[in-house]
């Protein structure tokens, strides 16, 4: 993959179809959803979700964005004008983590009873 982002001309498609021509939308995302559908059968839960260019797009901007990259690097790659609108994946990730948190049993972050860490 790193070959054919490098070694071609910046004007130069990347993903060309069986005739030599660059994919249009709906063909990538046939590609996308017929790959879905092989992985379904290795991965059984894929077929129960949605999967779509957006969804790839949208899942490696987070990815990166837990990884640590910079919005900044992320907005860029994913060609945003606005840093806003990159934003969003941040709030995201957020309230990924807000829900996670919530999820967390508190009765089992509670201190041995009679211990004197929680007093005042």
């Amino acid at each position: 993959m790193a070959r054919l982002v490098t070694d071609r001309d910046r004007s130069d498609a990347v993903f060309l179809g069986r005739m030599k021509e660059p994919l249009t939308r709906s063909g990538i995302h046939r590609v996308v959803t017929q790959y879905a559908a092989m992985a379904s059968k290795t991965v059984p839960t894929v077929a129960t979700k949605r999967v779509s260019p957006h969804t790839i797009r949208h899942t490696t901007a987070v990815h990166l964005l837990r990884a640590g990259v910079d919005i900044n690097m992320i907005r860029a790659w994913l060609g945003h004008v606005s840093l806003d609108t990159t934003h969003i994946y941040a709030e995201v990730d957020l309230e990924m983590k807000a829900k996670a948190l919530a999820k967390v049993e508190v009765s089992g972050l509670k201190e041995p009873h009679g211990s004197d860490l929680c007093r005042h």
